[in-house]
C-alpha cells in the first residue's frame, strides 16, 4: 500500500522525519532525471536535486498538491532551481573569460621530488633543531625573529643552528643507507 504524498508531507510536518524520507525515495530519481540536462554537470544535478528538497521543507506552508502528489510541485522548483545554477555557472565562466591569462606555472607537487638527502638529514635531527633549521633557513626567519618565536634567547637560536648546520653537513657528506623494510624487494 503506497501512501500518498499529502498523507506523508502532513506527517513530516507533524515531526515524521520517515515520511519525509518517503517523499524524497519516492521522487528523487525523477527529479534528478528531469534536471540532469538543465545543468552543466551531473553534480550540479545532485545539487538541485538537494537544493529542491530544502525549498520544499523551507516553503513547506505553500505546497501545492495535485491528486495528492508532491511531484509537480517539486519538479517545477527543480526547474527553477536548474534555471539559477546554470545563470550562476554561465556569470561565473563569463567573469573567469574577462580575467588575464598568466603565463601558465608547472604546479610544484606534480614533481617526484620524494626525500631527497636534505630532507632525511633534516629528519634525523633533534626536534629543537629542527624548528630552528625550519624558521631560520626554509623561511628566512632571522635568529631574533625565531628566538621570539621559540621563546628562547637568541644566542641559543644561533647555537642551534650552527649545531644543526654541522650535523647536516655530515649527514649529506656520508649519505645513510636505506635500508629496505624486512621481507621488502626493490623488484616491481
Amino acid at each position: 500500500m503506497t501512501t500518498a504524498d499529502d498523507e506523508d508531507w502532513a506527517r513530516a510536518l507533524g515531526g515524521d522525519g520517515e515520511a519525509f524520507g518517503r517523499i524524497f525515495d519516492r521522487h528523487h530519481t525523477r527529479i534528478r532525471r528531469h534536471v540532469h540536462g538543465l545543468v552543466p554537470t551531473a553534480a550540479d544535478a545532485d545539487d538541485v536535486v538537494a537544493t529542491t528538497f530544502l525549498e520544499a521543507w523551507r516553503r513547506r506552508d505553500g505546497i501545492r498538491f495535485v491528486n495528492g502528489s508532491m511531484l509537480p510541485w517539486l519538479l517545477r522548483t527543480a526547474t527553477n532551481v536548474s534555471r539559477n545554477v546554470t545563470r550562476s555557472t554561465r556569470r561565473h565562466r563569463n567573469v573567469l573569460a574577462r580575467l588575464p591569462v598568466d603565463a601558465s606555472t608547472p604546479d610544484h607537487a606534480d614533481g617526484d621530488y620524494g626525500d631527497g638527502p636534505a630532507t632525511r638529514s633534516l629528519a634525523l635531527l633533534s626536534l629543537q633543531h629542527q624548528h630552528v633549521v625550519t624558521l631560520c633557513v626554509l623561511e628566512g626567519l632571522t635568529t631574533d625573529e625565531a628566538a621570539n618565536l621559540l621563546g628562547v634567547s637568541a644566542g641559543t637560536v644561533r647555537s642551534r643552528l650552527s649545531r644543526a648546520k654541522a650535523q647536516l653537513r655530515a649527514h649529506i657528506s656520508n649519505p645513510i643507507p636505506r635500508h629496505p623494510l624486512k621481507g621488502a624487494t626493490d623488484e616491481l
